[in-house]
């Protein structure tokens, strides 16, 4: 038996300005047929985890098409379609096939398809004919959609946020696509979509309410009859009409328990919609924690976080940490301009900088300091460890550590770097240890690198396109009668 893999990974954040092209594809992953499987098979990532399934159960695996691309704005028309077509062509190219694994985000909104996972994942089923199976893995950042729903046998979120299971998450799409074509089972599917959107300040999986949401689904899981259960938080900064939570559950042939299973998970966590509000600390309330702990103490930057799309070249913690004179503090900023300078100036130098700001000024000022050039990078570095994303192969593009005359010091990066590796600092010589104060452009998904040396985390009110306060945001989309948007709302 053949099955193939087809994956379109992308974050989408609406409220980002900058359009998401090919070359952000071409400049992460864009690869077809016998690309894929080399490039992933040793990935800690769904695809990875397809792979390793699918051989263990004697099948053989067809890598058709993969893409994918930081989180940034909305894709363009063309590239989506673009991109479709490709994913449909190979699709073509590599039949006969018994079965497909999918990997789409869940999240990923194009100028022309507001629910563009839907659209695409629809199009694949009708390409590939009604009666034979299609399973797939999903971010439980996906704002899922019915379209999704009914266009797959069965979906899988990852359990963790941050996002470490995905090689597991993986090798259960697998199983089940084995058990399914065996004859073994039967999957149905069905969805539960509260009005509800969970604070992304809340939805850390280790920490409460997501922990016991998700103790909730795992005890779903056990139940007899039930192949599946999974929770999706949704994706705030996606304005489209499907923004927001759902649950997902599948049973073996019996799509009435599919339905009334995962209404049952929804409506728990519906009525407990108050642990859902986030909690939003000052910037100068969180350097004054983290002044007080023992370090080094993580700040995660939310209204600046790359994971979900933001410019990450926001200065508002580092202008704070400049004013204060804080020593033996660590901030990583986009800013190719800054590099260049520092780059021109030598190792060693010292050098007048206007850092960071130069997308926007939603995420504070550009940062005006003196500095010394303490040492010049290329910015590629691998990471060997399951981490947020299961990303293994980072570019920074051209990288200078300065530091400041008050003691700062600055990652200066050419190209946007999400914080979900600890390779990023000590790949330039830093030791994390050597810092009171590190500062990661994120929410949760720093944590699985981080945690490991910082003892403390504070997730910092910060103003941005991922602001965690919701209400900065200006929403044209989203359904009406939600959940933190209007208090009153009830839902059946």
């Amino acid at each position: 038996m053949r099955v193939g893999i087809i994956s379109l990974l992308h974050e989408s954040n609406t409220f980002v300005t900058a359009p998401t092209t090919l070359d952000n594809f071409r400049r992460d992953v864009l690869l077809v047929g016998h690309e894929i499987l080399p490039h992933f098979e040793t990935a800690h990532h769904e695809i990875g985890g397809f792979i390793t399934g699918l051989r263990d159960a004697g099948i053989e695996p067809v890598g058709v098409f993969a893409a994918r691309a930081l989180p940034s704005g909305v894709i363009t028309a063309d590239t989506f379609d673009e991109l479709v077509e490709c994913m449909l062509d190979h699709l073509e190219h590599h039949q006969p096939l018994d079965g497909l694994l999918i990997a789409p985000h869940g999240a990923t909104v194009a100028e022309n398809h507001p629910d563009a996972d839907g659209y695409w994942m629809q199009a694949v089923r009708e390409a590939f004919g009604p009666d034979k199976p299609i399973i797939g893995t999903l971010d439980p950042h996906a704002n899922l959609s019915p379209q999704m729903v009914k266009a797959t046998d069965a979906l899988f979120a990852y359990r963790t946020n941050p996002h470490v299971d995905q090689a597991d998450r993986g090798r259960e799409a697998a199983l089940l696509m084995a058990r399914t074509l065996r004859g073994e089972v039967r999957p149905r599917q069905a969805a539960s979509f509260p009005p509800l959107a969970i604070n992304i300040e809340r939805q850390c999986s280790e920490e409460q309410p997501c922990r016991e949401y998700a103790a909730w689904v795992e005890e779903v899981r056990q139940r007899p009859g039930i192949l599946g259960a999974s929770l999706f938080y949704g994706f705030p900064y996606s304005d489209v009409a499907e923004m927001g939570t759902a649950m997902l559950c599948i049973a073996d042939g019996d799509a009435a328990l599919a339905a009334s299973t995962a209404d049952e998970l929804a409506h728990k966590m519906w009525d407990d919609r108050e642990r859902t509000l986030g909690t939003f600390l000052s910037v100068h309330e969180a350097i004054d924690k983290a002044l007080a702990c023992e370090g080094p103490v993580c700040l995660l930057d939310m209204g600046d976080n790359v994971g979900a799309g933001s410019p990450a070249d926001g200065t508002t913690i580092a202008q704070a940490l400049v004013d204060r004179n804080v020593e033996r503090a660590f901030v990583a900023i986009c800013d190719p301009e800054a590099v260049a300078a520092a780059t021109a100036a030598g190792v060693g130098q010292t050098v007048a900088l206007e850092i960071g700001a130069k997308l926007d000024r939603l995420h504070g000022d550009p940062l005006r300091v003196t500095c010394q050039v303490i040492s010049l990078h290329e910015g590629r570095f691998a990471e060997e460890k399951p981490r947020h994303g299961g990303k293994t192969e980072y570019d920074m593009g051209p990288t200078a550590i300065v530091r400041t005359k008050s003691g700062l010091t600055l990652q200066l990066t050419s190209e946007r770097t999400a914080p979900w590796s600890l390779r990023q600092l000590t790949y330039c010589n830093l030791a994390p240890t050597d810092f009171q104060i590190i500062v990661a452009k994120g929410v949760n998904a720093p944590l699985a690198a981080y945690a490991a040396v910082c003892p403390q985390f504070f997730r910092v009110d910060t103003p941005g396109v991922t602001t965690a306060n919701l209400s900065r945001l200006q929403y044209a989309h989203r359904r009406s009668g939600m959940y933190p948007f209007e208090r009153d709302a009830v839902w059946r």
